[in-house]
C-alpha cells in the first residue's frame, strides 16, 4: 500500500480531478494495491475495491469514517460516522459466483459499470448489468417479469455471498423518524475526503511559497506539523 504523502496526495489529485468517478475509483484501488498489474483493477470485483479502499482510508486518516446522507423523506442531511469494527471482515482474493436455478453469477466489476455508461435508464442498466455478470447470458429469462424476478434473486444472492459489494447504513431521520438504508460509496466518500486534503495543502503551499519564496516540492516536503507551525507564525 503506497502512503498518502502530500506529494502523491496531489499527483492522485491531479490525476483524477477531472476524470470519472469510476476512474477515480481504480486509481484508489491501485493506491491500495500497489503490486496489482493496473490492468487487473477493472477487472476484479467490486467488493475488493471496496474492502481495499476503505483499508487505504483507514491507514490514511483512521477510525472512524465520517458519513453523510440525506433523509429521502424529508431531505434532512445526517451526519454519521462508520467504525471499522461494524464492517464485515476483509473479502479474500478469491472467485465468487452464486447459483440460483442452474445459473451462475459472478459479482460485478469497475469494467461492468463502465460499460453501463450509455445505458438508457436504470432498468437497462439493471438487465445489462446481470447479463455481464452471468456466465450463460444466452440462458437468462427474456420476458420482463421472470427477468425482474431473476434480478432481485441473484442481487439478494450476490449481496450475502459477498457483503463489501454494496455496503449499507440503517439509518433513522431525527427528525422525521423516516428509517431507510443508504448505501455507502466508499470510494466516492473517500475521494471527498482526498480532494477536501489536497485543496488544503494547496492552499498552504500557496500561502507559504507568496510569504518565503519557497518551491512547492520544499513545501510538500515539510511535515504537516511544520508546515502548520509556519503558517501559525505568519498569521501572528
Amino acid at each position: 500500500m503506497y502512503a498518502l504523502d502530500p506529494q502523491r496526495l496531489l499527483e492522485v489529485w491531479e490525476r483524477g480531478a477531472r476524470r470519472h468517478p469510476i476512474d477515480r475509483a481504480l486509481l484508489l484501488f491501485g493506491l491500495a494495491e500497489p503490486e496489482l498489474a493496473p490492468e487487473q483493477l477493472a477487472d476484479l470485483p467490486l467488493s475488493w475495491r471496496n474492502a481495499a479502499v476503505m483499508t487505504l482510508r483507514l491507514a490514511w486518516l483512521g477510525n472512524p469514517l465520517p458519513v453523510w446522507c440525506d433523509c429521502p423523506a424529508c431531505g434532512e442531511r445526517m451526519e454519521l460516522t462508520v467504525d471499522a469494527e461494524q464492517l464485515p471482515a476483509r473479502p479474500g482474493f478469491r472467485p465468487i459466483e452464486v447459483d440460483i436455478d442452474g445459473l451462475r453469477f459472478s459479482p460485478p466489476t469497475s469494467r461492468h459499470l463502465a460499460a453501463l455508461a450509455n445505458a438508457p435508464d436504470p432498468e437497462e442498466a439493471a438487465r445489462r448489468l446481470l447479463a455481464a455478470c452471468a456466465s450463460t447470458p444466452e440462458s437468462l429469462p427474456t420476458e420482463p417479469r421472470h427477468l425482474a424476478a431473476l434480478l432481485d434473486v441473484v442481487d439478494a444472492a450476490l449481496e450475502q455471498a459477498d457483503p463489501w459489494l454494496e455496503l449499507s447504513l440503517a439509518v433513522t431521520c431525527p427528525a422525521c423518524g423516516q428509517q431507510s438504508e443508504p448505501s455507502l460509496d466508499i470510494a466516492a466518500i473517500v475521494w471527498d475526503e482526498l480532494d477536501a486534503v489536497a485543496r488544503r495543502v494547496l492552499d498552504e503551499v500557496n500561502v507559504l511559497a507568496q510569504a518565503y519564496g519557497w518551491h512547492e516540492r520544499d513545501i510538500l516536503g515539510m511535515s504537516e506539523q511544520r508546515r502548520a507551525a509556519y503558517l501559525e507564525r505568519l498569521q501572528a
